[in-house]
């Protein structure tokens, strides 16, 4: 799941600085996601450590009675000297289309790249299936980490994964089978309850 609006969703790259807590939508859209998850037996939940997604965590753990395990992995993108910027600011500069167009030959200035990125986040994800092999985890996350777990899913190269759209609040859903490719079941879903994700 990403994690819910915040005061600043489409206007600035928050990247990893601390201290940005989800709007009143946000924590509206986290109540919601528990409220889907109702029926669906879940059996562990892990976050990213920042502070959007852990409060995005909150409803389900506190209706599911699971703890939620910080995960690195699930990290938004490290986006170095672009942390903070106005998307509108960033949007003029020429680098903003190798963003778009051809993510895999970018490195945020003094940050992160776009494979690594999705690398941890795949690791990340591997672990957790490792953990609960048969099970159902939900793991709250950001949209560019998402998106880029979605693309490696579905075997879509990076340079395209900025058309993946992942809204604020929404639930992608990833079955791992072992000696199967995985099965993208749901991508950016906002509606729906999820109960029927594993069948009882």
């Amino acid at each position: 799941m990403r994690h819910g609006q915040t005061p600043t969703t489409g206007s600035v790259l928050p990247g990893r600085a601390p201290g940005l807590h989800l709007s009143d939508r946000g924590r509206e859209q986290a109540e919601r996601v528990a409220d889907r998850l109702a029926g669906l037996r879940v059996d562990a939940l892990y976050s990213s450590p920042m502070e959007r997604a852990r409060e995005t965590a909150e409803p389900t753990a506190a209706r599911s009675g699971l703890a939620v395990t910080a995960e690195e992995g699930l990290l938004e993108c490290d986006f170095g000297g672009w942390t903070g910027a106005a998307i509108s600011d960033l949007a003029a500069l020429p680098e903003w289309q190798t963003v778009q167009h051809s993510p895999s030959q970018f490195r945020f200035p003094d940050g992160e790249s776009f494979p690594e990125m999705q690398a941890r986040i795949v690791g990340a994800m591997e672990r957790a299936r490792d953990a609960h092999a048969g099970g159902v985890v939900v793991c709250f996350s950001h949209a560019d980490p998402i998106k880029a777990a979605v693309a490696h899913a579905l075997g879509t190269p990076l340079d395209l994964f900025q058309r993946i759209y992942i809204s604020p609040g929404s639930v992608s859903a990833i079955s791992y089978t072992d000696g199967q490719d995985p099965a993208v079941l749901m991508v950016n879903s906002t509606a729906e309850p999820l109960s029927g994700l594993r069948p009882e």
